[in-house]
């Protein structure tokens, strides 16, 4: 548990954050300049704000009020940065043995973690000669076998292409199924915080906005101003029934049946998914004779207008919540209102695999 409560004059806008972060991954998510990277660094210890104090389990690192400032090599803390920041001298296995014996809590093994990030292979090779994807991994793999008793992560995905992302996100899945330690992920990247976080913190201009289960944040309506409304959706949980022969995979949610792209995950796995509220088209009839595959039979539980002409409509199928964005017009063409019923129509192949996620 992370209980942190932080003051901080940031020139533009003053820092004025509490939260609370469980174990799992907690993102911090906003704008560039919401202050973000401030926090984490204050967290790191290498950044004093101005007031309050930073709690990691019973353990407090920083508190204005007590004179309590410990140092950042002290505090047990490991910090994965956008740029890796390896060892350009050493290879793979001198960067991973250098933290190890560093390890502020005794030396963690090294098997299980080179295992868990697939980096076997990389052990005598130079960072020059590993692409983006293996650099991060190595990073995250250093920043573990340091013995942390948290794991700070500043954005490690933005200097990858769209591949390289693709590439790296199975295996921080995997990082926090497996590390019993509490993970802070900064991003701005909506797809990122939907498939890793448990915990969303929403930051916007130094202020916490909202934080929550990752599910309830992205199906806030007041939350999707500050997601972007081309990026705002809801994330659903689905088991993976079967995998059709036209490349299709059957998903069975709390309420209905769909079918998305082929997804690389076994029959029977739980996973959970982002369905973007652009892509979703209501109707007051069940639709027939239409290539969508997945029609879902709703009840609209709020409705919320823009500042633009469109209206931000929750709906409620089984115990599962989506958003659908259409415009104003058409929301009062179908006379909308709490308790309508309704048919969310969702296309097959709007669901990507980068949505995706265990």
């Amino acid at each position: 548990m992370i209980d942190l409560q932080l003051q901080h004059d940031l020139g533009a806008f003053t820092l004025d954050a509490s939260f609370r972060a469980p174990n799992g991954v907690t993102a911090l998510f906003g704008r560039s300049g919401s202050g973000k990277s401030t926090i984490i660094q204050i967290i790191a210890g290498l950044m004093v704000p101005r007031s309050g104090y930073v709690r990691i389990g019973d353990r407090v690192v920083f508190d204005q009020t007590q004179n309590i400032n410990i140092p950042p090599q002290d505090r047990g803390i490991g910090y994965v940065f956008q740029d890796a920041r390896l060892f350009p001298h050493l290879c793979v296995a001198g960067n991973l043995t250098y933290a190890q014996k560093y390890g502020r809590r005794g030396q963690a093994d090294l098997g299980p973690i080179v295992d868990m990030l697939d980096i076997g292979h990389l052990l005598k090779r130079r960072p020059t000669g590993l692409s983006g994807g293996e650099i991060q991994r190595v990073a995250i793999a250093r920043a573990l076998l340091s013995s942390p008793s948290l794991l700070l992560m500043d954005e490690p995905l933005a200097a990858l292409d769209a591949a390289r992302k693709a590439e790296i996100l199975p295996y921080l899945e995997r990082l926090r199924d497996t590390v019993g330690i509490p993970i802070i992920y900064v991003s701005h990247d909506p797809s990122e915080v939907a498939r890793l976080a448990n915990t969303v913190v929403v930051l916007d201009q130094g202020r916490v906005q909202n934080v929550g289960p990752t599910e309830d944040i992205f199906s806030d309506t007041n939350t999707a101003p500050l997601l972007g409304v081309r990026a705002a959706g809801s994330i659903l949980t689905a088991q993976v029934v079967a995998h059709c022969d036209d490349g299709l995979s059957h998903l069975k949610t709390s309420g209905a049946d769909l079918f998305v792209p082929r997804v690389s995950r076994n029959i029977g796995q739980d996973i959970r998914m982002r369905i973007l509220a652009q892509d979703v088209i209501l109707s007051l009839h069940k639709p027939e004779g239409i290539s969508a595959l997945n029609v879902l039979k709703c009840t609209v539980i709020e409705l919320r207008q823009g500042s633009g002409p469109g209206v931000m409509v929750k709906l409620q199928n089984g115990t599962d919540i989506l958003l659908a964005r259409i415009t104003q017009r058409s929301a009062e063409a179908m006379r909308l209102t709490c308790g309508s019923t309704c048919y969310a129509v969702i296309k097959t192949v709007s669901v990507g695999a980068a949505e995706i996620g265990t």
